[in-house]
């Protein structure tokens, strides 16, 4: 991010709500309300400003974000930048996500106002070069998964719809040719941005994202796709969706918006991510024209599906480290005979377990993180971040029921809905990407 008058009053706004002396004065909750709004207002005032300054008539040129220089030694201390971002989304997480999380699962919908309120922080700007309305100077993937750990610490279900467009956004920075960029990404910086997502998973066993049973023929004008897609978060609700196909033996991706005849949606409930609105998209001869065809000769898919791991280790890691800050207090907290169960070996030893593995999970992908954006090679690293991650994740959510006991299985205590969005994370390829 920039740092503009407007970065600089911000962080200076997440300083002072993290000073120690507003707790003795009494002044925590109407400070940290005050840099809350401060942060969204100023991230609106940052997009509109890039949009009325950026906007053209003609496309643009495409523009790739470059990496950053590769470090001397290996160091993950967040810059002032991604200190900002990550404050304002624990106070995110805490004071809008958490509250909302056991409702919107319940409804399996994400309530109007916590969409509002996400959208006004201005995530999308992050993923978006300046030349069309953002904020984005370099490829960013730490930054990318330091807001999935902390969305995700809200709850996971919402973290994955407000980052399906995210997501979108980020590919079609990365990858889009100058019209595609010119045509969308503008948009997405919008005070009301485009719901949007990425169609990747097909329903059949041992699904393979390299091998897809959906089809792209060429056609005279473009190109006609065939095939089903499933768990497609915010289907029914998208303006845009990213649809992966096979093309000639290779698999790419198409942008279609939605309205596209042939493009039929139906739900998809899930066991867990239900406030994501998974839903089923059914492609029957929907054509699209050859522009439809996200990028061109430099696109890469496995970069693309390695990317889109590591946000999903973020989703991961955020959840993890969730049950492990509820089941401490709780295992403090809760006698059996005479004293807090916490003393028990067992159960201290299966608390430290669950510590170490978030935090090993964070450090792996954090480093491949470190890696893509630094222009490294990162797909070793990114495949065991992936393997770590969608193991420990449902140890961390099964251990984190048991710690509970009888109330880790009633939906009165939040680790019963944590273990079943963490069941996800081995199961699913696509949605989000980073």
């Amino acid at each position: 991010m920039t740092r503009d008058p407007i970065g600089m009053a911000l962080a200076m706004m997440n300083r002072l709500a993290a000073n120690p002396l507003l707790d003795r004065f009494g002044l925590r909750t109407a400070t940290e309300k005050t840099a809350y709004h401060g942060t969204r207002i100023g991230f609106r005032t940052l997009a509109l400003a890039g949009r009325e300054f950026k906007r053209v008539s003609n496309w643009l040129p495409r523009k790739r974000l470059p990496g950053k220089p590769a470090p001397i030694l290996f160091d993950l201390t967040l810059d002032e930048d991604q200190q900002m971002i990550v404050d304002s989304l624990q106070r995110l997480a805490r004071d809008t996500l958490r509250p909302a999380a056991a409702g919107a699962d319940e409804a399996g919908a994400m309530p109007a106002d916590v969409f509002d309120t996400t959208t006004e922080l201005g995530l999308a700007l992050y993923a978006v070069p300046a030349e069309f309305g953002g904020v984005a100077e370099t490829q960013s993937p730490v930054t990318s998964v330091l807001i999935a750990e902390q969305l995700a610490w809200g709850d996971m279900g919402l973290a994955v719809a407000l980052l399906a467009p995210f997501s979108v956004a980020q590919a079609i920075t990365r990858w889009g040719t100058g019209e595609q960029q010119s045509r969308y990404l503008p948009a997405f910086c919008e005070p009301e941005p485009p719901v949007a997502t990425i169609a990747m998973d097909e329903p059949r066993a041992l699904f393979d994202p390299l091998t897809l049973s959906t089809r792209a023929d060429t056609t005279p004008n473009g190109y006609r796709l065939n095939g089903q897609k499933n768990g497609v978060i915010l289907g029914a609700q998208s303006d845009l969706m990213l649809v992966s196909a096979s093309l000639n033996g290779r698999p790419r991706l198409f942008i279609i918006e939605s309205g596209t005849p042939g493009l039929i949606c139906e739900a998809d409930p899930a066991m867990g991510l239900r406030a994501a609105q998974p839903a089923t998209i059914t492609l029957k001869d929907v054509n699209v024209l050859t522009d439809a065809l996200l990028g061109d000769d430099d696109f890469d898919y496995q970069a693309f599906l390695d990317m889109g791991a590591l946000l999903r280790c973020g989703l991961a890691i955020g959840t993890a480290q969730a049950v492990v800050d509820y089941v401490i207090p709780y295992c403090n907290e809760r006698e059996a005979f005479g004293e807090p169960i916490s003393h028990r070996q067992s159960v201290a030893f299966m608390i430290s377990n669950l510590a170490i593995e978030t935090e090993s999970m964070r450090m792996l992908t954090w480093r491949a993180a470190s890696r893509a954006e630094t222009n490294q090679t990162f797909h070793r690293e990114a495949c065991l971040a992936r393997l770590l991650c969608n193991e420990k994740a449902m140890e961390i959510g099964t251990n984190g029921v048991q710690l509970l006991g009888g109330h880790g299985f009633v939906k009165e205590h939040p680790v019963e809905r944590w273990y079943r969005d963490l069941r996800s994370v081995a199961t699913h390829t696509g949605g989000v990407h980073a």
